[in-house]
C-alpha cells in the first residue's frame, strides 16, 4: 500500500515539474545580452565603489595611527 501512494506521488511531482517547466518564458538573444551587459556594468560599478570606500579607509586609518 505505502509503495503504491509513494509510487503516485513521485507520478505526481513529475507530472507537476512537468508543466512548471512549460511556464518558462526564456529571454532572447537581445534581451539577454542587454541583461548581462547591465550586471557586468553593476558588478564593476560595486567594485569600484568598495575600492573606493577602502581606499578612504586605509588613508583615514593610517592617518590616525600615524
Amino acid at each position: 500500500m505505502a509503495n503504491e501512494k509513494e509510487t503516485a506521488l513521485k507520478r505526481s511531482y513529475f507530472t507537476e515539474l512537468k508543466a512548471e517547466f512549460r511556464k518558462i518564458v526564456w529571454p532572447d538573444k537581445a534581451l539577454l545580452g542587454k541583461q548581462s551587459v547591465a550586471v557586468i556594468l553593476a558588478a564593476v560599478a560595486i567594485g569600484v565603489i568598495i575600492a573606493a570606500i577602502d581606499w578612504v579607509m586605509q588613508v583615514g586609518l593610517s592617518f590616525i595611527i600615524g
